[in-house]
């Protein structure tokens, strides 16, 4: 009798089980957490347009497992606080099966939490200071190792720089990379009175005495470098600054972390042409697959002046390797979709693929453009793809840390005690 009742049960869930799979049109939700409003909205809302794309013309194909895929997008309005409640809310009440979102640091920071918590999933697009690998993130935009000590190799090899200004806005992003790059230069026999540090808000616009502490470095005749992690409108009077100063991308050439193809748009770039930014991806990448996308982008927009850049080639790839993940585990299950996207391999934009790594990042090729006139970038050197590193070798404290998920369930592995250590941040 307790068998006959457990094979009825088990029939029964069969075949509402059956029934649910057979749902078509039922969509898969997924989050889009970008900001609309605010002083982060010119960024994010072309990446909020990026997913709607996605969405689009995977819709196009058939959708995902048969059933459609509907964005449900809020608007955190560039208030960090409120990137952790829209989470909350995506999560819990819109009910949504992966997030993409967030573009600063701390904007990520804040939603951590949240997304642990309740085992949400999300993909990170931009660039970041490593430092964190979280069992719910999948870090799509590039570690330090992937831009920021690739930079300074090239500015160190190819430029024949020798003395250093790392200039960044206020906040976690550029003082943990630029602790980062302090520790490398030195390691690599800079000396310190060669590495010149400064930090302005956001928004700064006085730029005379930072740039003449920054000719100063060169007094004794070695070549100086900047290294900008400035965000923002403050990029447009640092160089300006330079100019006024009669300083070219010859005598001091400007290495960018933080400016692109969509910060350049609608710009004077007079004063920029010859600097240099350190990218994954830049529009100017001649290979089909990126024509292919810009035209897309294009379609999709309907405006031919849209430009793309790195953060929506990071969105197309995390994307990609979410469909690929849930076809994949037959499913929308977070837990499953973490399992199964880890070795995920697609293709990206410059002519190779993108793997995700155990560490939740993934392979990329470092790119260093040169700024052209129209805004638009002259790759002048890309490397093979890279394997994101989620802690640093360069500080003490990161170089004996790991991360992977499917073997050891762990962010944050000490190589040295053979234990996982459970606080998630350096800061």
């Amino acid at each position: 009798m307790i068998k006959t009742t457990r094979l009825l049960m088990t029939t029964s869930a069969l075949a509402l089980a059956g029934m649910a799979h057979a749902q078509e049109g039922e969509p898969i939700r997924i989050g889009v957490l970008h900001s609309l409003s605010g002083t982060m909205a010119i960024s994010e809302t072309t990446l909020k347009d990026t997913v709607l794309m996605m969405v689009e013309q995977q819709n196009a194909k058939g959708g995902v497992l048969g059933r459609p895929l509907e964005a449900v997008v809020v608007d955190p309005a560039s208030d960090w606080p409120l990137f952790a409640e829209k989470a909350r809310e995506l999560l819990t009440v819109s009910n949504v099966d992966v997030i993409f979102g967030c573009w600063t640091s701390v904007s990520r920071k804040a939603v951590l939490p949240v997304i642990e918590e309740l085992n949400g999933l999300l993909f990170y697009p931009v660039q970041y200071e490593g430092e964190e690998s979280s069992r719910n993130v999948i870090y799509t935009g590039a570690a330090p190792n992937q831009q920021a000590i690739p930079a300074v190799d090239y500015m160190m090899e190819e430029l024949g720089v020798e003395s250093w200004a790392l200039l960044g806005t206020d906040y976690v992003y550029p003082r943990t990379t630029n602790n980062i790059l302090d520790a490398y230069l030195k390691s690599k026999g800079v000396a310190a009175e060669d590495i010149f540090v400064n930090y302005t808000p956001f928004g700064h616009s006085d730029w005379s005495r930072i740039v003449a502490d920054v000719v100063a470095l060169g007094a004794g005749g070695k070549k100086v470098g900047v290294v900008s992690t400035i965000n923002g409108d403050a990029n447009v009077g640092f160089y300006k600054e330079l100019a006024a100063a009669g300083i070219s991308s010859d005598d001091i050439p400007v290495m960018a972390f933080s400016v692109g193809e969509e910060e350049l748009s609608g710009l004077d770039t007079t004063n920029l042409v010859g600097h240099l930014a350190a990218w994954n991806y830049f529009q100017s990448a001649d290979t089909p697959e990126n024509a292919a996308f810009i035209q897309g982008w294009h379609a999709f927009t309907g405006d031919p002046s849209r430009v793309t850049n790195d953060p929506m080639e990071a969105t197309m790839i995390g994307f990609s390797a979410w469909v690929a993940a849930v076809e994949a585990a037959g499913t929308t299950d977070v837990d499953a979709v973490r399992d199964a996207i880890v070795g995920i391999e697609v293709p990206n934009l410059t002519g190779g693929t993108a793997t995700v790594l155990p560490n939740h990042h993934l392979t990329k090729p470092v790119l260093i453009g040169e700024i052209r006139a129209d805004g638009q970038f002259d790759i002048v050197s890309q490397t093979e793809p890279v394997p994101g590193d989620a802690w640093t070798d360069f500080l003490p404290e990161s170089a004996v840390l790991e991360a992977d998920w499917p073997g050891k369930g762990c962010g944050m592995w000490n190589t040295e005690t053979e234990s996982c250590v459970q606080i998630q941040s350096n800061y």
